[in-house]
């Protein structure tokens, strides 16, 4: 980069996928825009199963055709359970409204350097530098540091607004220590590369998702090679070994659906480890700054929801906040108001995931499959509890795709029949996943 000789309107701490996302849309809003990177990226990363409503915003950033040559299409999801019960949610013509009825797994280090290529090319600016951060006071609550200043060339002349993207790092909370609410569970994820190991999909490029004996697991059809994660709790990884290596060799092995499916398996990348799955900051924003992303808060990765949470922040900063165009960067009243508006939008998307996530952690939701199956065979003669059967399908489909997760008639839908539709089957204490 050659020294940045006018003032930046926004600097992107972080050039993951909300940044980049957020760096990409403000630039077509006129905005200037600098991005920090300091171009650390792992080979592997939690986010590599794309959900149906990513595909939209792909091709707002006109790079859909690009992710589809280095992606596997993805047709849907299909959830296994220890007892030998399965549920398919595929994504068929219709269910989903606009939203296309597909979307990708995708190689992560691809997809984010893909995010980053195409913010370069509609003009975002990127210095190579690690930034760093101090507080501040005022009107700026936190600041880039002299040296930060330096590294980007702006010969002093702060940006009017910064940006929070370092993920799990979470800078700007940490730098001041603001509180965090965390989930419940105690659990750690270790997840490689396969070659020889058997996805178990109905149609190529399914996710199929199991509820093992203990925890859960995820395996992600990839061009060529298969992701394979364990997400248990921290007191059974012990039972496996001492390195993420022997514990996600040691789960496999110990599990009958993993093991049977992984029989000739070839590990064909390291093993990494995840731990703190549910986290949200107390507050997104402040004078002078903004969290997206991660760096706000994140999911449970059932479900896959945690890169379009990210992305989609970055979507509907953009529609509601950033929209007017850098002038609005001039109204500090405003300006606030919108990230506080976000904020709450976002808040509720978090909660919306969490509810029904925890209709698979419980089990209401094989249990609900279970009464509908039984619902359908016992009055198959009568149209209406057939159409419920669809109906109520076509809504939990809808919410685990992400179009209609916040949704409160899908929520109460769901939540009333988890309380009606079970009976003459299974508990929902059956089919739950164990945490030790």
């Amino acid at each position: 980069m050659s020294p940045v000789n006018k003032p930046i309107d926004v600097a992107i701490l972080g050039a993951g996928p909300a940044g980049c996302t957020l760096g990409a849309l403000l630039r077509q809003r006129g905005f200037r825009v600098l991005i920090f990177d300091d171009e650390k990226r792992p080979d592997l990363l939690v986010g590599e199963s794309l959900l149906p409503t990513v595909v939209d915003l792909m091709r707002r950033l006109g790079i859909e055709e690009r992710v589809a040559e280095f992606s596997q299409f993805k047709p849907g999801v299909a959830f296994m359970h220890r007892d030998g019960q399965r549920i398919d949610f595929l994504f068929p013509e219709g269910v989903l409204g606009k939203i296309p009825n597909y979307s990708y797994n995708v190689p992560r280090p691809k997809f984010d350097n893909l995010l980053r290529t195409r913010a370069e090319e509609l003009g975002v600016e990127f210095v190579r530098h690690r930034a760093k951060v101090e507080k501040g006071g005022g009107d700026r609550e936190i600041q880039l540091s002299d040296e930060s200043l330096a590294a980007a060339g702006m010969n002093g002349a702060h940006p009017k607004l910064l940006i929070d993207s370092t993920g799990r790092t979470r800078l700007f909370a940490k730098t001041l220590d603001l509180k965090t609410t965390r989930g419940d569970r105690n659990d750690v994820a270790y997840f490689a590369h396969f070659d020889d190991f058997d996805a178990e999909s109905s149609v190529d490029g399914q996710v199929v998702l199991s509820i093992l004996e203990h925890g859960w697991s995820w395996r992600i059809p990839l061009p060529g090679r298969l992701s394979v994660g364990v997400v248990v709790d921290k007191s059974v990884a012990k039972r496996h070994g001492t390195t993420p290596e022997e514990r996600l060799d040691g789960i496999i092995a110990s599990e009958r659906i993993l093991k049977k499916a992984g029989m000739g398996r070839k590990r064909v990348s390291e093993v990494m480890t995840y731990t703190n799955y549910q986290l949200i900051s107390e507050r997104s924003h402040g004078p002078g700054w903004l969290a997206v992303g991660d760096a706000f808060g994140f999911v449970d990765p059932m479900l896959s929801p945690g890169l379009f949470m990210a992305m989609h922040m970055a979507e509907i900063l953009d529609q509601k906040v950033f929209k007017a165009g850098p002038q609005v960067l001039a109204n500090a009243k405003k300006l606030a108001a919108g990230f506080s508006k976000v904020e709450k939008e976002m808040r509720d998307w978090h909660a919306a995931w969490d509810e029904v996530i925890e209709y698979f952690y419980d089990g209401r939701i094989f249990s609900m499959y279970e009464g509908g199956a039984k619902l359908t065979e016992t009055y198959k003669k009568w149209a209406f509890p057939a159409m419920m059967e669809k109906h109520l399908s076509a809504n939990i489909t809808r919410m685990v795709s992400g179009v209609s997760t916040r949704s409160r008639y899908g929520r109460k839908l769901v939540h009333y029949s988890s309380k009606h539709l079970i009976w003459d089957t299974n508990p929902p204490e059956h089919y739950a996943v164990k945490a030790g």
